[in-house]
């Protein structure tokens, strides 16, 4: 009796034992071992019947994607272990914000999901995206050390998006990668921002096709002295001459090749035909720069330095008749990549100019250290200059800066002769706007530029 009554004891821990590593085991198949949060399987499951409940009862479900920025560099400095506790305060300031019934869950690294199931609509969605970055900002103590936390979200909503989890999921994701880019914090899922979508990636392959064939075409924008309203740049804007859609803008499809390869060709492409259009002004006896827009990919590309020299010497120019223009969000994304480039083309002696400036993120300290020649003022602010005081006073701020900097200013979308003057008033150097003229092809560019030059503007006078 004794040895059987062992024997059953035995096999009893034993089933107990295997009842709970079973239990152990289901539990971490579908929860996060460091945060106990639900992970992206046991998340993708509550997704789906939210999305079935919502088919029953008509409502919306709303996933964000959720990246906290700059973990690696914590993770870097003050360790796993920081980084790691950091990881484990991310549920507690998220969740006084949401319901009862959403969920939270890890996906791995630095990022989270979120579901919100039942909403009444988009806005809803965003608006709690706004109260989850606020409730991070504030400072976490890691090892003594307060940190400010901010995080990036990218948000896909049901029906309206996709149909299953799955799609949704991956939906969001596609915000995220945008949000982040472009640093605007969240944002919201749009075929138009998605490369991977059907009628962006037909319109992918068109583009490359267009590229090749000789679809693509340059306007040139007048830049002018502000005082003297001499003619000093011409800034290059890509077009597309569809045979189907007709002429389309550069928003219409260069941030689809800015996530794709594509965008090193079509880069190459117009700084070649700018260059070769400088030629011929050249030629026919006209001394004028070239301005040329860069993105952020094209920041990331070491090779670009040599291609350049290549092109500036095969059409015979001098490096300082060409301007690259950048903007703040395309040098934030890699600032460490970006300085390194930048500074092989200062040295070459390539222009640089830090285009749309006012409306990025770059701090001073980063400003400082660029070799930019000269800060681009954004449109938004110089087209509302006499309504807005504050526009005013960031437009002769950044003037004053710049001026501070040893750095040129030109101010973008001039319309009017009183904002004209008032820039003139500020000692912004340079403008362009439609004020003086539209973006034009280059022969017409050409025929304005002479026509402009033999009516000799007097000083402080603008022919628009």
């Amino acid at each position: 009796m004794l040895l059987w009554a062992t024997l059953f004891n035995l096999v009893a821990t034993a089933s107990r034992r295997l009842r709970r590593q079973s239990e152990e085991n289901r539990r971490l198949a579908l929860y996060d071992s460091l945060t106990g949060l639900p992970n992206r399987t046991l998340f993708l499951d509550r997704a789906e019947q939210a999305i079935l409940a919502a088919k029953r009862q008509p409502a919306e479900v709303a996933v964000l994607i959720l990246d906290i920025d700059r973990f690696k560099e914590i993770n870097d400095t003050l360790g796993h272990g920081a980084g790691d506790f950091l990881l484990t305060q991310v549920e507690p300031r998220m969740r006084p914000v949401l319901r009862e019934g959403d969920t939270i869950a890890r996906f791995g690294a630095d990022e989270f999901a979120v579901l919100l199931p039942q909403l009444d609509s988009t806005d809803t969605a965003t608006s709690i995206a706004r109260r989850l970055r606020r409730a991070l900002d504030q400072p976490i103590l890691v090892e003594d050390l307060p940190l400010a936390v901010e995080a990036t979200v990218g948000i896909a909503v049901a029906p309206e998006h996709a149909d299953s989890a799955e799609l949704l999921v991956r939906r969001a994701d596609v915000a995220l990668h945008v949000a982040k880019a472009a640093k605007s914090g969240f944002e919201v899922y749009s075929p138009k921002i998605d490369a991977h979508s059907k009628p962006r990636l037909s319109l992918l392959g068109e583009l490359r096709r267009g590229i090749a064939d000789g679809e693509l075409v340059l306007h040139y924008q007048p830049q002018l002295d502000a005082v003297t309203c001499r003619l000093q740049r011409v800034e290059a804007l890509v077009r597309w001459a569809h045979p189907t859609r007709g002429l389309l803008l550069p928003a219409e499809f260069l941030p689809l090749a800015e996530q794709t390869r594509l965008i090193r060709p079509l880069t190459r492409w117009v700084i070649e035909r700018a260059l070769r259009d400088w030629r011929l002004w050249r030629d026919q006896g006209l001394d004028v720069a070239v301005g040329v827009n860069l993105s952020a990919r094209s920041l990331g590309d070491e090779e670009l330095p040599t291609e350049l020299a290549l092109l500036l010497a095969e059409a015979g120019a001098p490096p300082g008749t060409l301007t690259l223009e950048l903007t703040e969000s395309a040098v934030m994304a890699d600032p460490f990549r970006a300085a390194s480039i930048l500074g092989r083309l200062s040295r070459m002696g390539v222009r640089l100019a830090l285009d749309d400036f006012g409306t990025g993120y770059s701090s001073l300290a980063y400003l400082k250290r660029l070799p930019v020649d000269e800060l681009k003022i954004d449109r938004s602010f110089v087209s509302h200059m006499g309504a807005d005081t504050d526009d005013a006073a960031i437009v002769r701020s950044t003037v004053e800066l710049a001026r501070s900097l040893r750095l040129g200013t030109v101010a973008e979308g001039v319309e009017t002769s009183e904002a004209l003057a008032t820039l003139r008033a500020f000692g912004c150097e340079s403008v362009q706007g439609f004020l003086f003229a539209r973006p034009l092809p280059a022969v017409e560019m050409g025929e304005w530029a002479r026509h402009h030059a033999a009516s000799a503007p007097l000083v402080g006078e603008a022919t628009a």
